[in-house]
């Protein structure tokens, strides 16, 4: 009885230690298209970003992420009318990997596909390099590069955001 109450009590205390070590964020992010395509037709972007990060290391974090992101539409001056671009939407879905440089400062990455929300638009691979500077223990200032590779082109976003952890 004593060595089931001992092992429970070890089951316990390890497993509130490694949910306390693992956390979920949740990101808004701001950003401007700089591909020829994105560039040409669009003009700013707003993405937001879901995820929970697992600790593998002290240092590093992997986990999924789940993302939305949405380019809009510019006015295009052809001399003697004007047309509207369509607004551009893409839904990543990823692994993110976070490795801390110092107690303020990470790198990281998101790997994965780009669902194309909008029609016509086929999404591709989604790549997302960023660093992150600790605004405090829950907040982080993040600039990132995000960018989609697919059959009809590239689709690439430098966006500066904001992320709120959860631990």
């Amino acid at each position: 009885m004593k060595s089931i109450l001992l092992f429970t009590s070890i089951l316990v205390l390890g497993l509130s230690s490694m949910q306390a070590q693992n956390s979920f964020y949740v990101g808004a992010h701001a950003g401007l298209p700089i591909s020829k395509g994105a560039s040409d037709y669009t003009s700013f972007a707003l993405a937001a970003d879901l995820g929970y990060l697992f600790e593998i290391s002290e240092d590093f974090k992997l986990g999924p992420t789940l993302g939305y992101s949405h380019t809009f539409g510019k006015d295009i001056d052809f001399g003697v009318f004007f047309a509207e671009s369509r607004d551009i939407q893409f839904m990543p879905i990823a692994a993110a990997g976070r490795y801390n440089i110092s107690d303020k400062f990470s790198l990281g990455a998101d790997v994965g596909f780009a669902i194309g929300i909008n029609e016509e638009n086929d999404g591709g691979f989604y790549y997302s390099p960023r660093a992150a500077y600790s605004l405090s223990n829950m907040i982080d200032a993040v600039f990132s590069f995000r960018g989609i590779s697919g059959d009809s082109g590239n689709w690439n976003i430098i966006s500066l955001g904001v992320e709120f952890s959860f631990d």
